[in-house]
Formats: structure tokens, sequence, C-alpha cells
């Protein structure tokens, strides 16, 4: 039997989940690290989203050895990307205007939660046009600890003025999905390009195929304190 769970903020991550930038941050890395003389194959690539940019390039650092030229590997990497996104913009996640238009209409706050530097954030929310739709922003540079510490969710729910627990937290990385759950929240998983792990599954309260079905899911428990449906959730 599930607890009685009423939603009353929205906290939601970045990219992966609101912006389909993965593959251009894929993109950006794969080819400064050929730049450099180094190969990022996709297995390598997916094992660092959802974590800092801090985080992801320390583990750059173990896996390449310590002559890694993280600094030059950074430049360049950022470059391509602006270009990239400068030239094409950034695709939204289907469902993502729908599903802000429906939490705005339920007088729900909201928070983005993100590993991306405020930099990156601000850069990638302005160019998908959505920069002026959020007043709480906390990114990876805000806090001590990167995801899947809980750090940046709970700053998230500070800011709101909410506890965690009455906060629904959208992801699309394990490591994301483990951070929101150990802030406290109601975490919801919509797997982007990497497959969840066995962790992130049991750590998600939903795991989703889509917002459009979180936007249902958010709807039942703010109707009848219940999501009850076909998806898989983890014991309350």
């Amino acid at each position: 039997m599930e607890r009685d769970m009423r939603v009353a903020a929205v906290v939601l991550d970045m990219d992966g989940l609101m912006l389909d930038t993965e593959p251009l941050y894929k993109a950006a890395w794969q080819q400064a690290a050929a730049e450099l003389g180094y190969e990022l194959d996709d297995l390598s690539y997916l094992n660092l989203v959802g974590r800092s940019t801090h985080d992801s390039e320390r583990e750059l650092l173990r896996n390449f050895g310590r002559s890694f030229p993280v600094a030059e590997f950074r430049s360049r990497w950022s470059a391509v990307w602006r270009l990239r996104v400068e030239h094409t913009g950034i695709p939204l996640k289907p469902g993502l205007l729908e599903f802000l238009s429906f939490v705005e209409g339920q007088q729900l706050p909201i928070a983005v939660a993100t590993s991306s530097d405020r930099d990156y954030t601000d850069f990638s929310l302005r160019h998908a046009g959505l920069l002026q739709r959020f007043s709480i922003v906390v990114t990876g540079d805000q806090v001590a600890n990167g995801k899947p510490a809980p750090d940046i969710y709970v700053e998230a729910a500070r800011r709101l003025g909410v506890e965690p627990s009455q906060c629904a937290a959208l992801e699309d990385s394990d490591a994301g999905i483990v951070a929101a759950s150990r802030a406290g929240m109601l975490p919801f998983l919509i797997p982007d390009l990497k497959p969840p792990s066995e962790e992130a599954t049991s750590a998600a309260f939903r795991v989703l195929r889509s917002l459009h079905e979180a936007q249902h899911c958010i709807f039942m428990l703010l109707t009848d304190g219940q999501c009850s449906d076909s998806h898989r959730s983890r014991p309350l």
C-alpha cells in the first residue's frame, strides 16, 4: 500500500530531462577528446552523465591519467558545444511545455536542479527560450558536492521554502535520481540516453517513459494522494 503523498513543489533536472542536450554534449566531448589524441567512447561518456563538471573531469583524469589536459579539454568542448547550440538551437524534450504549463496552472512552485555550471545553465535555458520561466535555479557549482550527493536537491528545497519530502523531483540520470532520493524527495525517473541501473530503479518512486506520464502521475498525486498505475514504484 502506498502512503498518501501530496506534492507541494516540483524540482526539475535540466540536461536530458527538459532539454535534449545530451547528444550535443556527447558530440562536443568526444570531438574535443579526439582533437587531443584521446578516445572517449560512448560507454565512458554515459558514465559521466548527470555528474558535475568537476566530478566528470576527475573521472577523466582517472581514465586517461594525470597527464590528460583537463583545462584544454574543457576549453575545446565548451567552444564546440556553444557553436553547435548557436547553430542548431536546443530542442526541448517532448511534453515539456505542456508539463510546465500544468505545474504553473496548479500553482506549484518550481525549481531547476542541474549538475551544469551556472554559465552553461543560463546559456542553455536562454537558447531554449526558458530562462525567464524559472526564478529558482540551483547549479552544480553552487553546492559542495555534486550528484549523486543530495546537496543540490536539499538546496533547491531550501530556496523553494518547501520540505524535501513534499517535492517531486524529475530526473533522467542514475546520479540525479539517487541524489533526489537521498534528499528525501519523491523521485521520478525518465531515462534518456542510458538505461537506468538497478540502484537508480530502486531509488525511483516511478520509472516513466515521458513527461506526459509524469504530468499524469503528479496530477493523480495532487487529486488522490496516490499514483496508481502500471509503472514500477519503490516501497513507501
